[in-house]
């Protein structure tokens, strides 16, 4: 589509107050039905009337092509100026065709697979009517705890921030016109994954100095890559509910970072600046947001019932408000709205578009990447030519594997680990018993005795364990993150009857395994791995793929271990010699120790890689030149595998105390049968910077260390020195 000629601004000056404001509000698509009797209560509760709603600007919660149009065109009869609605959703991963969760994209360390996805989803959500996507989001997390880190890329800054603007630029295109595009919303700012103790919603006290060195730069990267539109989180940051946060949004996001794009509220989050204790009067609320920068308000009834008074009270001028419909109706002419309302939506071309066979291969091939091998004894890949199977666990024979906030997806669209298998092997004898259930407070052992003699009589057993599909995304903290129920009781009956058996992991955040560990031969983490989970698990298990994906998030060996993360700075009293830790004298868990049972960066593979060399262009390093980092890798195998080569970075001296290591590059390379090849870093003074106690960004001279491997097993490790 041509860019809009549109007049904006025309359209702007013919509006009066209130429909200037009505831009500014977003409400449930339910409250637009077609008759005043579906509306009425629940515009009672809103303290809304239907003639305001009128004039409201944009919508959210609908469900395909058909509802849109049906919508799109009740509003634009009613509206006197006949503006478009936006229609918003959260396109989180798929719409439709199902790809893994954004923590499972984290895995792949892939972004050319993130933009492959991600194009996928705004072609298919583009044709149901979906304009905005609630996404990326990219919530530095380090809690497993706590129910959204499926949402998030992980624990590393530079990996969400990588993968959060390629979904940016994927989505958005270069032409917010164009059909098969959507614009994006960067979510939640800021520091909603740090909210204390993993659960949802909790308060979150960081200090600045931790806020831009770990929690900022992921939204930062997303504004940079020109992501259209931004929302603010439910958490109180320091004290203050980031909705009304004055330093946050207007110092940090406006002053210095001069983001000029749309700001939405979460859902009903000025509204619950009552709840959060800050002010029990909604026109109070309305004041602070919108003073803030808060350009649309979801689903509370502040703006539209209280704005206008606080413009003719002169609290706010005209041209305030102005300010804030303007952003809106640019947004909706970069999406060539006035032209086209439906954004090329229809029936049809929804139903063509998803779910092909096509997009399923995306789908199965997303899942195959990001598909992380926790443990390997051999055992993996299996034979082919075996000929029975069993497929034993409680998600064995269940399509629930799309996970949470999967939009207009379907469970029945999903193909199950039973059927991958009789999908790719169809002459074996294929053979299920769920042995126990998948929710935490299920204790029934009377599955297990024919799941053990299942296992007995077949050639190669395949044990899907987990957690329950529901027991992750929002709302879905967890006080225990081991495998729930009696899980763990089958998984050790099931591999003493037979070792050959891989057990397949589905969650939607890392789990606590160690009990698996001591006794699988080998573990397949899949996330939550969408519509070809099932058919990704057989090629994955029988040898078709070959695992490449790594940890995005440490898995920690117990729950007390929590929050774990790589990154963490060392302290005075490290773990040292064993001797010392029984003295007391470091800083060490009694029993268990420090480490994860599965670090950051860790991923196993059918390929054997050999870190050969890592080499230095120089030694030395000034403010105004850089250090190429050359390492070389060699497959000494005859499998075709790809591999992330992993650059980490350590400060050895500063003023603050640095972190023991920091991600500052990778690279997916796939290497064939005995094949070698150098992949390439450049480290520039920039890379080299952090915020000191008064929270200037400065590098400062020193010694400083290059490593490649993963976070806790670093292969190969050179030194260079910054000069004044």
């Amino acid at each position: 589509m041509a860019k809009s000629s549109f007049d904006v601004n025309k359209l702007l000056s013919q509006m009066t107050l209130e429909e200037k404001i009505g831009q500014l509000v977003q409400f449930n698509a339910s409250l637009f039905g077609s008759s005043a009797a579906e509306i009425t209560g629940p515009l009672e509760k809103l303290g809304v009337s239907s003639e305001q709603l009128k004039n409201v600007g944009s919508t959210l919660n609908f469900k395909g092509a058909g509802e849109v149009i049906a919508l799109q065109d009740k509003h634009m009869k009613e509206d006197r100026n006949h503006i478009p609605m936006l229609f918003m959703m959260d396109v989180i991963h798929g719409y439709r065709t199902i790809y893994p969760i954004p923590l499972g994209l984290g895995a792949s360390f892939d972004p050319e697979l993130v933009k492959e996805c991600s194009e996928m989803a705004a072609k298919e959500a583009s044709a149901g009517g979906v304009h905005v996507t609630f996404t990326p989001m990219v919530d530095y997390v380090r809690d497993a705890r706590w129910g959204r880190v499926m949402e998030s890329c992980g624990e590393d800054p530079y990996l969400n921030s990588v993968m959060g603007a390629a979904q940016v630029k994927a989505f958005q295109g270069d032409d917010l016109s164009d059909d098969d595009r959507l614009a994006t919303c960067v979510k939640h700012f800021a520091a909603y994954g740090g909210a204390e103790a993993g659960r949802d919603y909790n308060t979150v006290e960081i200090s600045e100095r931790l806020l831009r060195e770990y929690y900022f730069p992921a939204y930062k990267a997303c504004i940079d890559a020109g992501v259209t539109m931004l929302m603010p989180s439910f958490n109180s940051l320091n004290g203050v509910p980031s909705i009304a946060n004055k330093w946050l949004m207007k110092k940090v996001l406006k002053e210095e970072w001069g983001f000029e794009g749309v700001v939405i509220s979460d859902y009903n989050a000025i509204g619950e600046l009552k709840k959060h204790g800050i002010t029990d009067d909604m026109k109070k609320g309305a004041e602070m947001a919108f003073d803030c920068g808060c350009d649309i308000e979801m689903m509370s009834s502040a703006y539209i019932n209280h704005l206008a008074d606080l413009v003719r009270e002169g609290r706010f001028s005209e041209k305030m408000i102005d300010n804030a419909a303007l952003k809106v109706l640019e947004l909706k002419k970069r999406l060539g709205l006035f032209e086209d309302p439906y954004h090329g939506a229809s029936v049809e071309k929804e139903a063509a578009v998803c779910l092909t066979s096509e997009h399923r291969a995306i789908s199965r091939r997303a899942a195959e990447g990001c598909a992380v091998l926790l443990k390997n004894n051999g055992v993996l890949p299996f034979s082919k030519s075996v000929k029975k199977i069993a497929v034993i666990g409680p998600l064995a024979t269940t399509n629930e594997m799309k996970g949470s906030w999967s939009c207009n997806g379907e469970n029945e669209d999903c193909i199950t680990v039973y059927q991958g298998i009789k999908n790719l092997l169809p002459n074996a004898e294929v053979v299920t018993a769920q042995g126990c259930g998948v929710e935490w407070d299920n204790f029934d052992r009377s599955g297990f005795d024919e799941a053990v003699e299942l296992a007995k009589s077949a050639d190669a057993v395949v044990l899907c364990l987990g957690e329950y599909q529901k027991y992750s995304g929002e709302g879905n903290s967890r006080i225990d993150i081991c495998l729930t129920g009696v899980q763990d009781e089958l998984a050790k009956l099931i591999t003493a009857a037979t070792p050959n058996t891989a057990a397949v992991v589905f969650s939607g955040r890392p789990l606590v395994l160690k009990a698996l560990d001591s006794h699988a031969p080998a573990i397949l983490e899949m996330w939550w791995p969408g519509s070809e989970g099932g058919n990704a698990v057989a090629r994955l298990l029988f040898g078709d793929a070959n695992p490449s994906g790594k940890v995005p998030m440490s898995f920690p060996k117990a729950l007390g271990q929590c929050p774990i993360y790589y990154n963490h700075p060392s302290t005075g009293r490290p773990k040292m010699t064993p001797e010392e830790v029984h003295q007391g004298y470091a800083s060490n868990y009694i029993g268990e120790g420090n480490l994860p049972l599965y670090p950051f960066g860790h991923g196993l593979s059918y390929s054997n890689f050999v870190y050969e060399t890592l080499e230095l262009d120089k030694t030395t390093m000034t403010k105004d030149s850089e250090i190429k980092v050359s390492i070389t890798v060699y497959n000494d195998s005859d499998v075709v595998g790809k591999e992330v080569v992993q650059l980490y970075m350590h400060d050895l001296w500063a003023s603050t105390v640095r972190p023991i290591q920091s991600l500052i590059g990778f690279e997916k390379i796939e290497l064939g049968a005995r094949e070698r090849k150098t992949v390439t870093f450049t480290v520039k003074e920039t890379m080299l910077r952090f915020y000191d106690a008064e929270c200037n960004f400065i590098s400062e001279a020193g010694e400083f260390t290059l490593s490649t491997g993963c976070a806790d097993n670093l292969l190969l490790t050179k030194s260079f020195t910054l000069e004044n």
